[in-house]
Parts: structure tokens; sequence; C-alpha cells
């Protein structure tokens, strides 16, 4: 997804305006209608997450602005989250006792590319469409009767 896109869409997830299909745990998860975009039927709005990878994708472009790249062809090729140790704490419970309270953290790998320009196809180089032999053998049966 090109990177301009990529920061449209995670503001326009902030403002509600487009939702993120949760595809895979979706448990509990309420049904919306602007899932069926994505043929889907469950989704949410998470903003701090989409707030977060906004300031990677800014901070990415600096960086890549700042190694010379060019920023306009930029897309996001690959990313992964990928779970980080537990912080903990301590909560206090009833007759004296300690609960945990851990916190979920997590790792965010993003790698950008620069993408060259999409060329279009010259109309006139198509090559012959490849036929199976079973069509091949359908025609000739056609072409006896």
């Amino acid at each position: 997804m090109h990177i301009r896109k990529a920061t449209r869409y995670l503001k326009d997830v902030v403002d509600q305006k487009q939702i993120i299909p949760f595809r895979r745990y979706s448990g509990g998860v309420g049904r919306k209608a602007q899932c069926k975009a994505f043929k889907h039927s469950q989704g949410r709005w998470p903003k701090k997450s989409a707030e977060f990878l906004l300031q990677l994708l800014k901070n990415a472009e600096s960086n890549a602005e700042l190694k010379g790249l060019d920023v306009d062809t930029l897309a996001v090729e690959h990313i992964q989250v990928n779970r980080a140790p537990h912080m903990r704490r301590r909560t206090y419970r009833a007759h004296g006792r300690i609960g945990p309270y851990m916190s979920s953290p997590c790792h965010i790998e993003m790698i950008l590319t620069e993408r060259d320009q999409v060329v279009q196809r010259a109309e006139g180089d198509d090559a012959p469409k490849k036929v199976s032999k079973k069509k091949l053998a359908r025609e000739k049966m056609k072409n006896r009767e």
C-alpha cells in the first residue's frame, strides 16, 4: 500500500470514517455496517493502535527523506507485529492479597520500499491465449459435426 494511502486510511480510522475488519480474533467484536466494504461483518476502530502506526509512518517517511529516497513513491512492503515481554506491576486485592497487573506491549516492524510507476501494457503486444488440450479436442469435435 502506498504510504500516502496508508496515512489517509489510518487517519480515517481515528475519525471513524473507515473501519478495520477483525477477521481472525473476532470473538466478542460487534458487527458494523462499514465492514461490508471488506466483505466482512465484524470490525472496530482501534484509535490507539492507529495513532502508533501513524507516528511510525511519519518517522519512516522522514527517515526516507533523510536518506535521499523519493517519498512520493514509497510503499509499505511488509508490516509485522510481534509480542514483547510482559511488563509486571501489582494490583492490591481484598483480604491483603496482591494480584498481577500485566501490560502487553508489542514490537512493530515495517519495511518501506520505493515503487516504480506502473507501466501500462501496450495494446498491440497481446500474446495469443493458451488453450487447454481438452478445449482443443472439444473444438475439433464441433468442427467434425
